[in-house]
């Protein structure tokens, strides 16, 4: 079987110290209305991360942060709808864009208890013949158009608790239809990093792949890095207590690579729509048995007197319906590991993060992209972009929130470059 991180994988380079320089772009003109907020749950107050909020009868969406706030971009032709507020595991809302607060607004959620009854596991007593089903009904159940997908793109690096280095990006994602044997393409619309090159040490973890480590996750347009006929009988299955996404019943069925042998394997968890067997969300990880093996895995290129250990590889992606069909709208990928380097007395352990959101989408007939604008699988993407701007750089784009300690870091980098410290 394919491993997912042998097409995506990380690469450690021993760099040099570059300057970062800022780069402005003027913001694209727009007439939108913008909303900021946080969702929280009813009984706790407690700030809900990776909640998505979709504006009805239209492809606009966003996800909150690990910290629940979110800020919502709507044309203003499209202020007469409803957005939808929906997160697994809770009742979703429906609430009047007009009636909702444009800055500040809480939103509760109310989290539901699924009983048994509401999907009944006795319709699949085998997990694994469910799982079989998923993918047998996947050209049902997905889109079966190519629509061009514009999407909100951020990289991550973070030295122990500490940022280091942020890139982000508006990416314009060309996704073939699952059916198809084409793979999707991925074009840079606007992009910035900030870096913190001196807390890296000289040793630069890269993310190679860049928005394609996220979007490889799409399990129904990729099955081969996980899932396919020949290996899905590699895993035990279990069925677990029942969710609601979405205000609808699903199953969860629980996965584990047989035979690891203390090699590294995959297990999660995987969420079904009761009532189409579309798959709609998947938690996952890759359990890391022998550091050595896993290490063959992601470390592509290393300094000879750096030792690289991965720790951690954890893995999600949701799905969200459109018009009946189920099409990919979030991936996160989560890495943590271990550098050792020669004739330093601590190692250092860094953890990268990169998260894709789809934010729009339009049916599109079906045209090449040329070569030169198209990025490449492998493409590292902090060496595309320089410099971080304004608070209006992304315009009327759709994005996600940074996180506090993600600002903090921000403003300190930038602090430290206007004082002349790089």
């Amino acid at each position: 079987m394919k491993s997912f991180l042998s097409s995506v994988g990380l690469s450690l380079l021993c760099l040099s110290m570059l300057f970062v320089t800022s780069a402005g772009i003027a913001q694209e003109l727009s007439e939108f209305t913008q909303f900021e907020g946080t969702v929280v749950d009813q009984a706790t107050n407690t700030p809900l991360s990776s909640v998505s909020l979709s504006v009805q009868n239209t492809a606009i969406s966003t996800v909150t942060n690990s910290e629940g706030e979110f800020t919502l971009k709507v044309p203003n032709e499209s202020l007469n709808q409803s957005i939808v507020v929906s997160l697994l595991g809770y009742q979703p809302q429906q609430i009047p864009l007009q009636s909702l607060q444009r800055n500040g607004a809480e939103l509760k959620l109310q989290a539901k208890v699924t009983e048994l009854t509401e999907v009944s596991v006795l319709t699949y007593r085998d997990p694994e013949a469910l799982i079989r089903e998923v993918f047998d009904k996947k050209n049902a159940n997905t889109m079966n158009q190519e629509v061009k997908m514009t999407a909100f793109y951020r990289e991550t690096i973070k030295r122990r608790n500490r940022n280091v280095s942020l890139t982000e990006a508006v990416v314009n994602l060309y996704k073939k239809p699952y059916a198809s044997n084409e793979d999707d393409a991925i074009t840079l619309h606007k992009a910035r990093k900030s870096t913190d090159y001196r807390r890296l040490d000289t040793v630069a973890l890269k993310l190679q792949g860049g928005p394609y480590s996220t979007l490889y996750l799409d399990i129904m347009k990729y099955p081969e890095y996980i899932f396919t006929p020949s290996t899905i009988g590699e895993y035990n299955y279990r069925f677990e207590p029942p969710t609601t996404i979405e205000g609808r019943p699903a199953y969860v069925v629980y996965f584990k690579q047989r035979n690891n042998l203390n090699q590294p394997h995959y297990e999660g968890k995987l969420f079904v729509d009761s009532e189409s067997l579309a798959l709609t969300s998947a938690d996952y990880k890759l359990v890391i048995g022998n550091q050595r093996e896993a290490s063959k895995i992601f470390v592509k290129k290393k300094p000879n007197d750096v030792r690289v250990y991965p720790e951690s590889a954890a893995y999600h992606v949701d799905y969200r319906q459109q018009n009946g069909k189920w099409h990919y709208s979030y991936g996160n990928v989560s890495l943590t590991f271990k550098v050792d380097k020669r004739r330093r007395l601590f190692n250092q352990v860094y953890t990268l993060s990169s998260e894709m959101a789809v934010t729009n989408w339009e049916a599109t007939p079906s045209s090449p992209i040329a070569t030169e604008e198209a990025l490449e699988p492998s493409v590292v993407l902090a060496d595309q972009v320089s410099g971080f701007s304004d608070p209006d750089f992304w315009g009327p784009y759709n994005v996600i929130e940074p996180e506090k300690s993600i600002e903090s870091a921000i403003d300190k980098i930038q602090r430290n470059l206007n004082r002349g410290g790089q």
